[in-house]
């Protein structure tokens, strides 16, 4: 299958489609639409504004629980692949990826729904692996707590690989269809995977054989070592958490170099830093709507949502004293928006009041407020300066921060010629400009 990437490199963009919007509080604003999260139609639009913007891709995070103060904030409600197979019948460029976890699925179910997706879209799905670590998760699965992060991770390893078997037990050729010889596919290519490993054993072959695009593109977004070591293995794309450039770009380089040990070529992965955007037509404009927005979060809620970040005790949370520089990383929390919380404290010396507005309420991902010329000069900086290829984008607020985006972002960056004007290709790979697996 040939490459539609262009010769020089070029921009990637997701949108990461949050239901209400990045900030907690974008759901309470006037024109939000408060029962949004449960509403397919809200997703098409997004969907399909992003394809106008000729994004590489939605994504979907997930989660097995109600981990969030759902009484403050809107959640990720609907289950993932479901609703991208919807979202696949009202568009027809942009990716579909998904985030379904490796700690509470089966191999062969995920190796299935995934193949099935790719080919109801004609070659567009992802799959963002995962492992999960909130408690609540484990509870929906008969565990008390979650599994250890180092199990977690070589669980993971393990159903990567049976997944990647199973999209290749059907080999070139297997389907014949053969209407003369009344032949319709070659049993001889159609081949048992027999795995027998710690974690799964899995006979297999998979129902159905690979779709235009190989297989779906394998997406990972974990920051910890063993998460670099399960995305140097098996992803093209990363899902990155960075608040400098240095930390982007060191964080780039150690996963090249551990894809290298695999055998993978310096261009094998994509690095997408997380990146939220509050946009205004004035910079002056954009701070009074990020000030708007935080004013209408819950003190409580993000104090709370620190703490479960850092892995402390709430009541040690102290709103204008700095953060504790000494603190130990959770044996099973998330450490991915740990070490990039921890690391924007101690850059800045920041209070833990500071540290909530810095990232809108949220956690762990950076956040730029202004004008669409400012947003476009930090984006064109940190790719130009090989701080990452592209970004899962996560605006303040859905639908209006994404199409603020697309119709004052965009331009600018295919102006500079660092984004592309329309689709080259008809596959995610093809528009991350990967060949065939």
């Amino acid at each position: 299958m040939p490459s539609h990437a262009p010769a020089s490199r070029e921009l990637h963009l997701n949108i990461n489609m949050l239901h209400s919007g990045f900030v907690p509080s974008a759901w309470r604003l006037p024109e939000a639409q408060t029962d949004a999260l449960f509403d397919v139609a809200h997703y098409v639009r997004l969907a399909q504004v992003a394809e106008r913007g000729a994004f590489d891709a939605v994504f979907l995070a997930d989660t097995a629980a109600i981990s969030d103060q759902v009484q403050y904030r809107s959640i990720n409600a609907l289950e993932p692949t479901l609703l991208l197979a919807t979202l696949a019948a009202h568009t027809r460029r942009i990716g579909l990826i998904a985030t379904v976890s490796t700690s509470y699925n089966e191999p062969y179910n995920i190796a299935r729904r995934f193949a099935t997706l790719d080919h109801i879209s004609a070659g567009r799905a992802g799959w963002n692996i995962v492992t999960t670590a909130d408690p609540a998760s484990a509870r929906n699965f008969g565990r008390d707590v979650a599994i250890d992060h180092q199990e977690r991770y070589a669980r993971a390893a393990e159903f990567a690989d049976v997944v990647k078997a199973l999209w290749h037990s059907w080999q070139p050729g297997a389907f014949l269809g053969d209407k003369n010889s009344g032949y319709f596919a070659d049993p001889d290519r159609i081949q048992p995977i027999a795995h027998q490993g710690k974690f799964f054993s899995v006979h297999g072959p998979l129902t159905l054989p690979p779709s235009r695009q190989g297989h779906p593109v394998l997406v990972q977004a974990g920051g910890s070592g063993d998460g670099r070591e399960l995305a140097a293995r098996h992803a093209e794309a990363v899902f990155s958490a960075s608040e400098s450039i240095d930390e982007s770009r060191a964080y780039r380089r150690d996963l090249h170099e551990r894809a290298a040990k695999y055998g993978r070529g310096p261009n094998a992965v994509s690095v997408l830093a997380g990146l939220t955007t509050i946009i205004g037509a004035t910079e002056e404009a954009a701070y009074r709507r990020r000030d708007e927005l935080m004013d209408l979060i819950p003190l409580e809620y993000s104090v709370k949502r620190l703490a479960g970040t850092l892995g402390v005790p709430l009541e040690s949370i102290k709103l204008d004293e700095p953060i504790a520089q000494n603190l130990a990383l959770p044996k099973n929390g998330t450490h991915t928006f740990f070490n990039t919380t921890l690391a924007a404290a101690k850059r800045t010396g920041a209070t833990a009041r500071e540290l909530i507005r810095e990232f809108a309420g949220g956690g762990g991902h950076r956040v730029i407020v202004g004008t669409p010329e400012q947003i476009a000069d930090d984006i064109e900086h940190w790719f130009r300066t090989e701080a990452a290829d592209g970004f899962n984008l996560m605006p303040d607020t859905l639908p209006g921060g994404l199409e603020d985006f697309v119709d004052g972002v965009v331009p600018i960056l295919r102006q500079r010629g660092i984004f592309r004007n329309e689709y080259r290709g008809d596959t995610l790979r093809s528009h991350l400009g990967l060949g065939a697996p």
